[in-house]
């Protein structure tokens, strides 16, 4: 069955199993969220929930949002996400979901926007190799030749080529990390390993779509 969180990334810290082996974890608080609206293959064309997190003052509000939560009956939340679903969703307006949504050794797939790095250059940005220092060679660091040698001056660089540009600040989804301890009452959830973005940002916490390699 699908089934996912919001939460707000914490950061890191380490935990030990009973045999003594440190497992590095990111804290994340996950919930409580409430359920905002549902939707079905007969009236959107899809089935799916709408999720909210975080609480907000209604004077951050514009009037859409205030009518939609009001039409929901629900608390004001500062995100609202959709998760879909194969199936009719069983969840109601209203529902609130904890972090025990998710049991230990569960895998997910956490989504977040990565930290932004600004401006890099292709060593950084894409790993490459770094030039020559000796023999005259004075391409360090440059890209080097991105030319497409077509003919009739009718030569181009075709789009995603591998170039300086901005790096980070884009949507990255990590797979099959395994949840370590979920605590419903501090709305907890560790997960081994790291997961993308800044402390404090939004993620969303999805059932593994890899269940088995």
């Amino acid at each position: 069955m699908a089934k996912g969180i919001l939460g707000k990334k914490l950061g890191m810290t380490q935990v030990f199993t009973n045999e003594g082996k440190m497992i590095p974890v990111t804290v994340v608080e996950a919930g409580p969220c409430i359920i905002t609206q549902t939707k079905t293959v007969e009236s959107d064309g899809y089935n799916a929930v709408q999720m909210g997190f975080g609480a907000i003052k209604d004077k951050h509000l514009n009037k859409p949002l205030k009518g939609h939560f009001a039409k929901a009956g629900v608390s004001p939340v500062r995100f609202v996400r959709e998760f879909r679903l194969n199936d009719t969703p069983d969840l109601t307006v209203g529902q609130e979901l904890k972090a025990d949504v998710f049991a230990e050794g569960e895998l997910v797939d956490v989504t977040g926007i990565s930290r932004g790095k600004g401006f890099a250059g292709a060593i950084k940005r894409h790993g490459f190799a770094r030039g020559n220092k000796t023999h005259g060679s004075k391409s360090y660091r440059e890209p080097g030749s991105i030319g497409s040698r077509m003919s009739g001056g009718g030569g181009k660089v075709f789009k995603g080529k591998k170039l300086p540009g901005r790096m980070g600040h884009a949507k990255v989804t990590v797979q099959r990390l395994q949840v370590v301890r979920a605590d419903a009452d501090r709305n907890l959830i560790l997960i081994k390993g790291a997961i993308p973005g800044a402390k404090g940002s939004l993620v969303a916490i999805r059932n593994t779509v890899k269940p088995v390699k």
